[in-house]
């Protein structure tokens, strides 16, 4: 089933990469809904649960915003912290019914543990579930990065209560690992150890200094001025980081072969950016995909041009997705995104690097 599908869109696909590769204004195929901003965490390098006045799209709302998008490669429901919301799952089955993704994608911090696992359960399972639960370092540290001090133990028992049914639930279960300052560097292997005995794959990104997204302030262009400038959140001993990145990319041999290619291109360049081995001629920047194969859709219906720009483009509450894709203001936007230097946050990179095809030539 997933083959003839992947084989029935890869036309189409193609056809897509090759119009977004010359600038033209194609239909969206990866799509990341930021259900809410709304958080259970007090994540120490994260501004949304300091946001106010919370406004998130009903279901009813999501189900008309979805009937007017085209069919989606993968959907991407983040927060905030997604399961704060009740209705989750109702938000799946409407991706699952009307966008028809390869793939659905949930990052969570994992506090919630029997609404995650009844998610998994009751959800259609004919379209694969990948949940990224976030844990940062070991019971202190993580639970001093959260702002929680049972945020280790929830986000544990949610891979241990998972663990056992990926197979029978058609879930792929991961750990994300912010990188944010040294001690996150320094309890890598044991983290990755006890990851290890629960069978459950670890991945890490490094912790950027500031994001326009979870910033209190909105219409933000917080986007690097020159190409290969990331400002991490912490301070790192260069000669631990390069330690550190060796370590990663060694244990990107165990993963699957997709896990291998993404982690490993997205690895490669932070390499580039916080170890200086680059003159900067050199780096590793995909064209963005941007507002043409990546729409991004905030709580409340706003469409912003990217993570580091939250400048919006229209509201989906309130014009017709048509409308906005095509409009004068949207082109604007576009024209800053081939303007920008480029990012290096992972959840940019990814789409940019795979719908560009950067992503096989830099293997």
């Amino acid at each position: 089933m997933m083959i003839a599908r992947l084989v029935q869109r890869l036309p189409g696909f193609l056809s897509d990469v090759a119009k977004f590769k010359r600038g033209g204004v194609v239909p969206p195929r990866l799509l990341t809904y930021t259900v809410t901003f709304r958080c259970n965490a007090r994540c120490i390098m994260c501004d949304s649960w300091k946001l106010k006045g919370h406004n998130d799209l009903s279901v009813e709302e999501i189900r008309n915003i979805f009937t007017q998008l085209p069919n989606m490669d993968a959907v991407r429901l983040t927060g905030g912290e997604p399961f704060v919301r009740k209705d989750l799952v109702e938000i799946v089955e409407l991706a699952t019914r009307h966008l028809r993704p390869l793939g659905i994608h949930i990052t969570t911090n994992g506090f919630l543990t029997d609404r995650i696992v009844d998610l998994c359960t009751n959800r259609t399972k004919s379209v694969p579930l990948q949940v990224m639960v976030s844990i940062d370092g070991l019971a202190d540290k993580h639970n001093h990065i959260r702002g929680n001090t049972n945020a280790y133990a929830c986000a544990i028992r949610t891979l241990e209560e998972l663990a056992p049914l990926r197979k029978k639930l058609n879930l792929d279960l991961a750990v994300n690992q912010t990188i944010v300052d040294s001690g996150g560097i320094e309890q890598y292997d044991s983290l990755n150890s006890m990851l290890r005995r629960l069978g459950v794959r670890h991945q890490v990104v490094m912790a950027y200094d500031a994001s326009a997204t979870y910033s209190v302030e909105r219409g933000q262009d917080l986007a690097p001025r020159e190409v290969g400038q990331f400002t991490s959140f912490g301070a790192f001993d260069q000669s631990d980081l390069s330690d550190f990145l060796v370590r990663a990319k060694s244990n990107l041999q165990t993963e699957k072969w997709w896990a291998r290619w993404v982690k490993g291109y997205y690895l490669r360049g932070i390499e580039e950016r916080l170890l200086e081995k680059s003159d900067g001629s050199t780096f590793t920047n995909p064209k963005c995909a941007a507002l043409r194969t990546h729409l991004r859709i905030f709580p409340n219906g706003d469409v912003p041009t990217c993570q580091f720009n939250s400048n919006v483009v229209g509201n989906l509450r309130t014009a017709s997705f048509k409308k906005l894709w095509t409009d004068a203001v949207t082109n604007e936007q576009r024209q800053w995104v081939d303007r920008c230097a480029g990012c290096w946050a992972e959840c940019e990179v990814i789409p940019s690097a795979i719908y560009s095809l950067d992503l096989l030539r830099r293997r």
